[in-house]
């Protein structure tokens, strides 16, 4: 398996993770904060150009509020459409 950002199934779990921020009114900076990053980590993050393990996931969730297992659900859900 690849460990490429670029993937289809890297980028859906991006785009989702971007749009909970969305849903959840915060800015990269205030999600950041709370996970006591600078703002370019989120940035990276959603820009694709840094690539997140199962640990950050679970603490880019709890930071905009999202119970991980949840958004985890969504990921699974989407990348599993044919």
């Amino acid at each position: 398996m690849t460990k490429s950002t670029h993937t289809p199934e890297y980028q859906r779990l991006i785009a989702i993770l971007t749009d909970a921020r969305h849903k959840a009114v915060l800015t990269q900076q205030q999600v950041a904060d709370r996970l006591g990053k600078p703002q370019s980590y989120v940035a990276k993050v959603e820009g694709g150009e840094r690539r997140i393990d199962v640990v950050e996931f679970i603490m880019l969730a709890q930071a905009m509020g999202r119970e991980p297992t949840t958004l985890f659900r969504i990921v699974l859900a989407e990348i599993d459409k044919p």
